[in-house]
């Protein structure tokens, strides 16, 4: 499925879904938290903090505040990794996947209301 949106188009659609995350009193996440939500959940396993900072370009302490964030909310959890004590494997948790699924819907839901 291919989707048309000028770029008024898509900044509404990002307000709206902003919007409503404030309006609905959800977890406050940064861009950078929601980025590495997302990581975790768009893309397959295994997460490590190295892994992650390597992918998104930023320091591993950036990854660790965020993760700190997203602990405290549940919507993630962190171990160390058996095989490799060096390695903290950052986990999916029940309701991280529910808050990234209610995401996932809430834009769908603001992109049907966009007037094209």
């Amino acid at each position: 499925m291919n989707i048309e949106l000028k770029p008024i188009q898509a900044l509404t659609l990002w307000k709206e879904v902003a919007l409503s995350e404030v309006r609905d009193d959800a977890h406050d996440l940064t861009m950078r938290q929601l980025a590495v939500l997302l990581t975790v959940y768009l893309e397959p396993p295994p997460h490590t903090i190295r892994g992650m900072a390597a992918k998104l370009e930023v320091t591993k302490p950036v990854i660790t505040r965020a993760l700190d964030t997203m602990g405290g909310y549940g919507l993630v959890d962190r171990h160390r990794d058996e095989k490799d004590k060096r390695n903290v494997l950052v986990k999916r948790t029940v309701k991280g996947a529910l808050y990234v699924e209610r995401l996932g819907d809430l834009v769908i839901a603001k992109a049907r209301g966009l007037p094209l």
